[in-house]
């Protein structure tokens, strides 16, 4: 059964429906509802809610949490995941898994609230030190981001790494029908043998993000780069539409995607086919189907509410195969259906 629900407290149900019992953070706009709906709900699930008195300390609360083997997330907002970064490498680098959401606002610095996507290099390249990544998945209907928190946390145990959901103001504030998933048990997840559980009747176990012998250390890094690697060659995920035949491909995520759809629509009483290739996962990237892609067409044209950030992961998929234009807006100004358009006309000559 469909509900009515706005974005932030979607994702909140859909991650206590996920198996999340331990919540931390620190409230700021424009995802303060989502941690509004956790220290309501989460108590009625016999779950943890606890409003840390920074995003510093809500990270290192995650880290904590996390090495008990139980579900953890936080949800944020620009200038709250910038705090957290040094505990985002922490965690990275103790293997432990955890959920993020980022709901993006329109920055440098403090910004504004406005819906952004100037946050892909923070998130996709790894804000904090170190050698390490993050799993980045980009829902574009507030549907499938009730449908990608479930596989955030599994993806999160599986790997035992750290996934980003990232938003943008404009899904965490609307109001769309969504269905949730049904509600897992807690208990019902595979089981962690590295979690810190207490010791008795077996070997201690060890959880850090270090060891002071640099050839220790190293065959740590080397560990992790093999998991990103299986993560690489098994967890890209992207949508297409029109892109058969299409005269121009036009690569987007999240709410410039939505924006999309609708410009193709547009497009075609004009006469021009336009496809869309949207990534879903941020990181991993899709860059071989956009390869492949490119050999389909002569440009393809990336849009953003960005200054070309995706831009330059489509340029290392497209490998000069193809013209790569740009058309972006930032500081919260989301381009409209017929700015696109006409960017789409300028690429390809019309």
């Amino acid at each position: 059964m469909k509900m009515l629900f706005k974005g932030s407290e979607a994702i909140a149900e859909a991650a206590i429906r996920a198996g999340c019992r331990l919540y931390f953070g620190y409230p700021i706009t424009p995802q303060s509802e989502l941690t509004e709906y956790m220290s309501r709900r989460l108590p009625e699930v016999e779950g943890t809610f606890l409003q840390a008195e920074s995003e510093v300390a809500t990270v290192n609360m995650m880290y904590g949490a996390s090495c008990t083997g139980r579900r953890v997330m936080t949800s944020t907002s620009s200038p709250g995941f910038s705090l957290m970064m040094e505990g985002v490498s922490y965690m990275a680098g103790a293997e432990l898994p955890a959920v993020f959401v980022n709901v993006v606002r329109g920055g440098p610095g403090l910004g504004d609230i406005q819906p952004a996507q100037s946050d892909y290099f923070q998130a996709t390249k790894g804000g904090g030190h170190g050698d390490y990544r993050m799993i980045v998945l980009a829902p574009h209907t507030i549907q499938e981001a009730v449908d990608l928190m479930n596989l955030a946390f599994d993806l999160a145990d599986k790997y035992r790494m750290l996934v980003t959901i990232l938003a943008d103001g404009m899904l965490g504030q609307m109001m769309e029908p969504v269905e949730f998933p049904p509600m897992r048990d807690p208990n019902d997840v595979p089981e962690k043998k590295w979690a810190l559980t207490g010791a008795k009747g077996r070997e201690p176990r060890k959880v850090t993000s270090f060891d002071i012998d640099p050839y220790e250390l190293e065959k740590m890094n080397l560990r992790y780069q093999a998991t990103y690697k299986k993560v690489e060659e098994n967890e890209v995920r992207y949508e297409e539409m029109n892109t058969e035949g299409a005269d121009i491909i036009v690569a987007a995520y999240g709410t410039m995607a939505r924006i999309v759809k609708t410009v193709i629509h547009m497009a075609e009483e004009e006469g021009i086919k336009v496809g869309l290739f949207r990534p879903i996962t941020l990181w991993p990237f899709p860059y071989k189907r956009l390869n492949e892609l490119a050999d389909t067409v002569d440009t393809i044209l990336t849009v953003e509410m960005s200054y070309g950030q995706m831009l330059e992961d489509v340029k290392l998929g497209v490998n000069g195969k193809a013209k790569t234009p740009f058309y972006g807006r930032s500081a919260g100004v989301v381009p409209t259906p017929t700015e696109v358009l006409d960017a789409i006309k300028k690429a390809i000559g019309r």
